[in-house]
């Protein structure tokens, strides 16, 4: 699933961390690459212990904990703290494809989770530089995303994918990967179109409608089997 989030930060908080990330303290962003995706990997990134990458993470996973849509179509389990990252002077990655398990910190406690979506939110507005396309492999094909600040894409972390040179200005960004509750892509999208029809049959209907009350209980059935817990 490829799905385009618009306006995941709002206009306070997009100022904020735009405000902090350009003042921000920057190492090299191979610190976060595995062994393969460093030869390939060329951009800055915020220290994972910096203050300010835990103060605009926190910020990001709470906007992410009020948007139903990003809850829908991912039904996250575990969450990676967000991590921050620059490119600028010809940087780029090249086509990698991430790893499957990823430690991390979460609430002091090291712990792991198996990547199933990874999202990337653009800190930066399209007009501000050149190049810079997330580009997604897929079946033979490329798709090039390039969204405006505040926007956030999500993809399976399933796909390899890359992003192209800047060649003009800076782009900065978050990155980070979701485990699901439903580790099958094919199960997660069946979930989330179903969660939409039930969404839009609710404003049109109300919650005692008898379509209403059955769809949302075969979507709760379904959850039970499927989910993975």
């Amino acid at each position: 699933m490829l799905l385009h989030i618009p306006a995941l930060l709002n206009a306070d908080e997009l100022a904020h961390c735009r405000a902090r990330l350009r003042d921000a303290q920057w190492t090299d962003g191979r610190e976060t690459a595995g062994v393969q995706s460093a030869k390939t990997k060329n951009n800055l990134q915020l220290p994972r212990d910096s203050e300010a990458c835990r103060e605009l993470g926190e910020i990001v996973l709470r906007a992410l904990g009020r948007n139903a849509l990003f809850n829908s179509a991912v039904l996250p389990y575990r969450v990676s703290p967000p991590l921050f990252n620059r490119y600028e002077g010809g940087m780029r990655f090249g086509a990698h494809v991430d790893n499957a398990i990823r430690g991390i910190l979460a609430g002091g406690i090291h712990t792991r989770i198996r990547t199933d979506v990874s999202s990337t939110l653009f800190f930066s507005d399209p007009d501000e530089y050149d190049g810079g396309e997330l580009t997604i492999h897929a079946n033979g094909n490329e798709q090039a995303i390039k969204l405006p600040a505040g926007d956030m894409i999500l993809y399976p972390t399933t796909v390899l994918h890359s992003v192209t040179p800047v060649t003009r200005g800076c782009r900065l960004a978050a990155f980070f990967w979701s485990q699901s509750m439903i580790a099958e892509e094919s199960r997660r999208q069946i979930m989330f179109d179903l969660d939409m029809q039930v969404t839009s049959l609710r404003e049109r209907l109300g919650d005692a409608d008898p379509a209403v009350l059955s769809l949302t209980n075969i979507y709760h059935n379904m959850m039970r089997q499927w989910c993975l817990l």
